[in-house]
């Protein structure tokens, strides 16, 4: 076969495969996983583990006062209605039996330290979005594991142990 017979059936065999292929893919390219992880009713579930007399019971953390704002609000003041940002008058008139607490940032921030050190034993690639919320890229995880899923169990299960607070997870392929 002469060169230039070579050359046209090579360009031919490339336009073929042009033709369907959409776009290159590399090799084993590892896809990308994504967990949100977000701590439950964050501030008033630290009050409740600290103070055994206020589990069960509506608690919001914030100002008690006239002007005062819920900071958060646990899952037995939210049956009432009462949510975060909700003026304190408000939530105390939706629910009588309201306890307010007073916010301790400083043991909120020690406890945040504590679970972003639990994220980083799965990966270094930590996007906090505030003391108790974070997104975590563990596409390329330290411990190799293959779901995103097996490892937002891991973290939750390991928060459980380390805090004595629960947390939510989604797993995604992106942030949204």
């Amino acid at each position: 076969m002469r060169q230039a017979d070579r050359d046209e059936e090579e360009a031919e065999i490339g336009e073929e495969l042009a033709e369907h292929t959409t776009a290159p893919v590399a090799p084993h390219a590892p896809s990308r996983k994504i967990i949100h992880i977000d701590m439950d009713a964050f501030y008033a579930s630290v009050e409740q583990r600290d103070d055994p007399s206020l589990r069960g019971r509506p608690v919001a953390v914030g100002g008690s006062r006239e002007r005062g704002v819920v900071a958060a609000a646990s899952y037995e003041a939210r049956t009432f209605g009462v949510r975060s940002a909700m003026p304190s008058v408000t939530a105390r008139r939706k629910c009588p039996d309201l306890v307010f607490v007073k916010p301790r940032f400083d043991v909120y921030k020690a406890i945040s330290g504590e679970i972003r050190a639990v994220f980083a034993e799965h990966t270094d690639l930590i996007e906090p979005l505030s003391l108790d919320e974070a997104y975590l890229d563990v596409s390329l995880n330290k411990q190799n594991i293959a779901s995103a899923t097996a490892i937002a169990e891991a973290i939750r299960e390991r928060i459980r142990e380390v805090t004595g607070l629960t947390a939510s997870a989604g797993v995604s392929y992106n942030k949204f």
